[in-house]
């Protein structure tokens, strides 16, 4: 346990060593290293094998700022007393073996090859036997490859953090994109509630005061059409503000709405005046995708916020059909139509949001839309393609 608990004394304690105290330590372990090599060599023991042990270490206190300098530096030294002095040479060369770990760490790659290179034949040539260059060899490329892999761990780390640094700058330009979307989503939402609503009131409220006085029970049921036109409009707002609340609370989520819930719009256009025809094929089935089903909503929603708004029209028919593939929505009117656009730039695609609105829901599907006059140029035709499950892609 004592030992455990020093090995961790020390983990704790290297690490916040400064670098300078670290490489002055490994400057006097070398130095150390090479005059002990001297005093225990049994030949003579003069100055100049001192100077050439001292010399080996001085180097290692600046391997930081130019290793492959360094090293080069320290050769001279070593080579010396590996020639004029073998006996003092040290067995392990702590000099040589640090500066080469910080040539293979740190080098560029020219320098690790050539110091590999060179401290193979320099020390295959300084030795007088194959067992003596083995053994000379080992330490020094014991330090390459130790350099090498803290090289190695050390890009793998900097490509790890790049990439995690990247993962983040795409997880926020995608957190930005739905952002937007979302927004784009809720505008689109509430341009459909309100402009239905409210084109459906004005509607009701300009036909009111005509026929309050010679037809009482009409312009009842039209201020009725507009108190519930404007209580529907309420209820659909307060549910989608409910969505965005951010106190932490759970919202009440409203269903998304589906086919069934056109006949409640077709009712209040109805309220409103205008002759409602609505016919369906192929329904009975299997119920389209639930964003099929809201998409196919907004879009017969919005057409006929339209016709009311814009149409001047007496009558408008709306047909669902179901294919095996996709759900083929028609609304048509017989109101006075729209010029055809000569602009090839956006068309009819241009003239307001709701229109927009249709053709992006559409997309959103995977499907699309057209909007245009009618037959013989006379009332507006929105016509709009969804596929369903086994017709998408």
């Amino acid at each position: 346990m004592s030992s455990l608990l020093h090995g961790r004394t020390w983990r704790r304690l290297l690490p916040t060593l400064p670098a300078w105290a670290r490489d002055t330590s490994l400057t006097l372990l070398a130095a150390v290293v090479g005059v002990l090599s001297v005093l225990q060599s049994e030949y003579i023991r003069t100055w100049w094998v001192y100077a050439l042990a001292l010399g080996t270490a001085v180097p290692v206190l600046w391997r930081r700022r130019s290793p492959f300098a360094c090293l080069l530096l320290m050769a001279p030294f070593s080579e010396g007393i590996s020639l004029w002095a073998h006996w003092a040479y040290p067995q392990v060369p702590v000099a040589a073996i640090v500066l080469i770990y910080t040539v293979a760490e740190r080098g560029a790659d020219w320098q690790r090859w050539f110091t590999l290179a060179a401290v193979t034949v320099i020390t295959v040539l300084s030795t007088y036997s194959p067992n003596g260059a083995i053994f000379s060899w080992l330490p020094l490329a014991g330090g390459y490859i130790l350099g090498s892999t803290v090289r190695e761990l050390r890009r793998s780390v900097r490509t790890q953090a790049e990439r995690a640094a990247h993962l983040e700058r795409e997880a926020a330009v995608r957190a930005a994109r739905a952002t937007v979307e979302e927004r784009a989503r809720i505008a689109r939402e509430m341009h459909d509630i309100l402009a239905h609503a409210v084109s459906l009131m004005v509607v009701q409220a300009e036909a009111g005061p005509v026929a309050v006085r010679t037809h009482p029970d009409r312009a009842i049921a039209a201020f009725d059409a507009i108190a519930d036109s404007g209580r529907d409009a309420m209820a659909q707002l307060r549910r989608m503000l409910d969505v965005l609340k951010e106190d932490g609370g759970a919202p009440e989520r409203s269903p998304a709405p589906t086919l069934d819930d056109l006949p409640a719009v077709l009712d209040r256009v109805r309220a409103s005046g205008i002759r409602c025809a609505f016919h369906t094929s192929g329904l009975d089935g299997a119920e389209p995708p639930q964003d099929v089903a809201a998409a196919a909503y907004r879009i017969v929603q919005e057409a006929l916020t339209n016709t009311v708004k814009h149409a001047s029209a007496s009558s408008v028919e709306v047909r669902v059909d179901r294919t095996e593939s996709a759900l083929e929505i028609t609304v048509g009117d017989d109101g006075r139509g729209v010029p055809v656009p000569s602009s090839h730039h956006g068309g009819l695609w241009s003239g307001g949001r709701g229109l927009i609105g249709i053709r992006e829901r559409a997309a959103a599907c995977g499907g699309s839309a057209t909007a245009g006059p009618g037959p013989g140029g006379r009332g507006f035709v929105v016509t709009a393609c969804l596929p369903t499950d086994s017709g998408r892609t």
